[in-house]
């Protein structure tokens, strides 16, 4: 493929499916296929129920789902501005390398910036080096002494106990 026209859209509901399955598929690719255990149904009602949750790009080809990118708000006390927390960003392999990925991220900063936000910041895996390659490449700052936190399960369950 060379030159290849993408659209860059805003979910809307009838996306949810096709969201899903490219979260399946980055699923996939981190060989964490065996921790999805969300739905479609659950997805659709953090997208789009009465309290939104998350919000979606999604970058299609010829009407093919092809990429996205899943964020939400979060704030910096420092800035005392909101800013966009990217969950997720993915493309099927073989639509990488054709400017989506830059697209997508470019499209989150358009959308920071016109809703007035500090920032824009996300996490990387430490083993995906082309990712972390092409993040540093488009001006991200990977941050080396910071360490993502996080409790699920029983553990969240003992935590809220005390």
């Amino acid at each position: 493929m060379s030159k290849i026209s993408v659209n860059l859209r805003l979910a809307a509901a009838e996306d949810v499916t096709a969201i899903f399955q490219l979260i399946q598929a980055l699923a996939e690719y981190e060989k964490l296929s065996h921790e999805v255990t969300g739905t479609v149904e659950a997805l659709r009602e953090h997208l789009f129920g009465e309290i939104p949750y998350v919000e979606a790009v999604l970058a299609e080809v010829e009407g093919k789902a092809v990429g996205f990118a899943l964020f939400f708000r979060n704030y910096s006390t420092f800035l005392t501005k909101p800013g966009i927390y990217l969950e997720d960003l993915f493309v099927l392999s073989e639509y990488r390398n054709l400017g989506i990925g830059t697209q997508l991220l470019s499209y989150l900063a358009k959308l920071a910036i016109e809703r007035n936000y500090g920032r824009l910041e996300w996490a990387v895996l430490d083993w995906n080096e082309p990712a972390i390659a092409f993040y540093q490449s488009r001006g991200a700052k990977v941050l080396p002494d910071w360490r993502i936190c996080r409790v699920t399960g029983d553990a969240l369950k003992t935590l809220s106990q005390g």
